[in-house]
């Protein structure tokens, strides 16, 4: 078991043993404690079994992977710099990291922003599953679902396709992908059209969060439930998960994640173009890192829903159980975790937390100063015993959100980061979620422009005189 297993134990067992005192054993308090620290004991056992379950993580040597932000380096005029310290050695490919690093931070609107496809397209096909492990029951599985596909017993669904702004060197990944969920007009009720953005998991399969989407259509809201980059369809045959999403390649990373962040906002552009007027974003766990980013530089984000939330992408990588095999790429290569988070610092949403408040201010007055007619509606989700997003770094985005005057609400689910996904927790976070984004575009649609009052305020005043 990881280190993380035993350090969570540890702390438990002290936390609810090292403060008892005798009136507290004698009012029953240390049978509570007793039950409280059995329960985080099983669930750091069953969190542990989940996530060493799958033999097919790859351990991958360090990479600086400056070639994979090459069309942002020559904009912000680092090509030349940026060549000279990585050929001093590791120490100066290091220092070069870090500096473009900083240069996305000071430009994040550069780095983040993108020109809008012009090949949006729908096409019709089959859904698959591709998997990303190899466990009997998954390939069973995908194996019952391509023989119903070939016998005419599954129905075609449309996916929305377009070219991603950020090119890489696999013209399947390029190739967005984002199965198309639209509500039925007759709910919508008078509504405005209204449509959220979900993105599940690392190294989700293609079924993974289709559910919720079928729920929001409910609501009368559609859904875009868009495949992140390398995962799914995008996924390049040499890969058996979706490695290069997250990898030891520190530049291919934040480029994936560039390609995450606005591959959302082309979501919301296509969705402008059919009409929709009110939009969200619902991401889990490396879905929510690219949620929060896409949000907080894009003001039409105005639903949020973030499940599982951390503040650095270097602390998750590196005190994560299952990205243990990341760490080993990168400790190998002599790195630090202060040094990993510094590598990543330009896609931690810890350093947009500013950006992010300008939209979504607990002092309303302040919201005319971002430029935005609404507040975002915001929800964090976390779980009490992760061991993938460990609890000290999803409480630290709590009290950033408090810090930085966000308003939200939070939930917090009595499991471990892959149990969010077992019985029955699947079924409470699926309600925290459903219930919050219903309740959001329901106040939304009740909301009127900023713009529309101070017109009306303006012919009241003229009618004054």
């Amino acid at each position: 078991m990881g280190d993380s297993y035993f350090h969570c134990c540890a702390c438990g067992t002290a936390s609810f043993f090292g403060q008892l005192t005798v009136v507290d054993i004698a009012t029953g308090k240390l049978e509570i404690a007793m039950l409280k620290d059995l329960y985080a004991r099983w669930m750091y056992r069953w969190e542990t079994r989940l996530t060493m379950r799958d033999e097919n993580r790859v351990v991958r040597p360090l990479e600086w992977g400056f070639e994979w932000l090459a069309p942002f380096l020559e904009q912000a005029g680092m090509s030349d710099r940026v060549e000279r310290l990585a050929a001093v050695g590791a120490d100066g490919a290091e220092r070069a990291m870090v500096e473009v690093n900083h240069a996305i931070l000071a430009d994040s609107e550069r780095f983040f922003g993108y020109e809008t496809p012009t090949d949006f397209r729908l096409e019709e096909r089959f859904p698959q599953l591709f998997p990303t492990n190899v466990r009997p029951e998954t390939l069973k599985r995908n194996a019952e679902l391509e023989q119903r596909a070939r016998e005419g017993k599954m129905q075609r669904t449309q996916f929305l396709r377009f070219t991603s702004p950020e090119r890489t060197p696999y013209a399947e990944n390029d190739l967005v992908n984002a199965r198309w969920y639209p509500a039925d007009p007759a709910r919508q009720g008078g509504k405005p059209k209204q449509a959220m953005i979900v993105m599940p998991q690392w190294n989700a399969d293609a079924f993974s969060h289709n559910a919720l989407c079928s729920l929001f259509n409910r609501f009368g809201i559609s859904a875009l439930r868009l495949s992140k980059p390398y995962h799914d369809i995008r996924r390049p045959s040499e890969l058996e998960r979706s490695d290069y999403a997250v990898s030891a390649n520190i530049g291919r990373t934040l480029s994936a994640t560039r390609q995450a962040v606005v591959d959302i906002r082309c979501c919301v552009d296509w969705l402008e173009s059919q009409g929709y007027e009110q939009f969200g974003v619902l991401g889990t766990s490396l879905g929510s890192c690219y949620g929060f980013l896409a949000s907080a530089h894009d003001k039409r984000l105005r639903v949020n829903a973030f499940n599982h939330a951390s503040a650095a992408v270097g602390d998750v990588v590196w005190a994560g159980q299952s990205t243990r095999h990341i760490r080993a790429g990168l400790e190998d290569a002599g790195l630090t975790q202060a040094r990993v988070r510094d590598l990543w610092s330009g896609v931690s949403p810890m350093n947009y937390y500013d950006k992010f408040a300008r939209y979504s201010p607990l002092n309303p007055d302040q919201l005319a100063e971002s430029g935005a007619e609404y507040a975002k509606k915001v929800l964090l989700i976390y779980s009490q015993y992760d061991l993938t997003f460990p609890l000290e770094y999803s409480l630290k985005v709590v009290e950033s959100f408090h810090e930085h005057g966000i308003d939200f609400e939070r939930r917090v689910l009595p499991c471990g980061h892959y149990t969010t996904g077992e019985t029955p927790f699947q079924y409470i976070d699926g309600w925290y979620l459903g219930s919050f984004v219903y309740r959001a575009f329901r106040d939304l649609a009740r909301e009127t422009p900023r713009a529309v009052v101070s017109a009306e305020q303006a012919a009241e005043e003229l009618v004054s005189r």
